[in-house]
């Protein structure tokens, strides 16, 4: 095999990598993007440590995406944890770590242990679906999204999730009510989340128009009139093809009494491929 050849492909590897990026809930509910493996950098856990530090530490490491050796300490910890809620949580950690460095299947395994453990872990139900809607198996991330909302049903995050793959499987009409009901309990969700949450996962163009149509149309409703504007600008630069519904859906009534939404009506930004 030619020596440019292996080159090129080592080039395209690193590339591919380096743009794959994915998003999972945290056992905060925020989302953290998925990165390189990285290699070990510290000494292994010393053999003496109690759990708790040994946990402690690892939280350090993963926060400082140290991920291999966050899980050593993890692992560590879970070797001298009894089965309960404290391993339960652990094993959330470990999965997380693992869904970071990309073992995907790993971390399924690890929600799933965390889940056998205490089967009231609102996070690990949330965090296996994660991992199901990566894999687009939209149906059982569904199921596990509400599971999680049936646990802790003031999640603004779980309601988003579960909008989330409602969307992605087209059930425009389930997916509305959770996204208003994760508006709902945070004004702001949309905003942390728009750089790397369900738009960077859309398949196509018309459908991340589409998503930002019935956003502007949510914020609109709930008259927060300047992020409805921008998402209908938005959708607007995105392509979506029914802007002219702005004109008559309910949702927009308010807005369509400001002199900015008929200014953007009137004078459209490009469309941006």
């Amino acid at each position: 095999m030619p020596k440019s050849f292996v080159f090129r492909l080592l080039v395209t590897l690193t590339l591919l990598v380096a743009a794959a990026i994915l998003t999972v809930a945290q056992d905060s509910n925020q989302t953290v993007p998925v990165t390189p493996p990285p290699t070990r950098r510290i000494e292994p856990p010393p053999k003496d440590a109690k759990p708790a530090d040994l946990e402690e530490r690892g939280d350090e490491l993963r926060a400082e995406k140290a991920y291999l050796d966050a899980l050593d300490y993890y692992q560590a910890a879970l070797k001298k944890l009894p089965n309960g809620p404290a391993a339960s949580m652990l094993y959330n950690k470990v999965g997380i770590t693992q869904f970071q460095l990309a073992r995907f299947e790993d971390a399924k395994k690890s929600y799933e242990k965390s889940i056998k453990l205490d089967k009231s872990y609102a996070n690990s139900y949330n965090n296996l679906a994660v991992v199901h809607y990566r894999n687009k198996k939209y149906g059982r991330a569904i199921k596990y999204y509400k599971k999680a909302i049936e646990l802790q049903p003031t999640s603004a995050s779980f309601h988003n999730n579960l909008a989330s793959a409602y969307f992605a499987k087209q059930e425009i009409e389930k997916a509305v009510p959770e996204y208003q009901k994760a508006l709902e309990l945070d004004p702001d969700i949309f905003e942390r989340r728009s750089s790397v949450g369900i738009v960077a996962q859309l398949s196509s163009p018309e459908d991340r128009a589409h998503y930002s149509y019935v956003l502007a149309k949510m914020y609109a409703q709930a008259h927060q009139f300047d992020r409805a504007l921008l998402y209908l600008r938005r959708a607007m630069e995105e392509g979506y093809k029914d802007v002219n519904d702005a004109m008559k859906d309910g949702e927009f009534a308010q807005l369509r009494k400001d002199p900015r939404f008929n200014d953007l009506m009137t004078q459209r930004p490009m469309s941006i491929p």
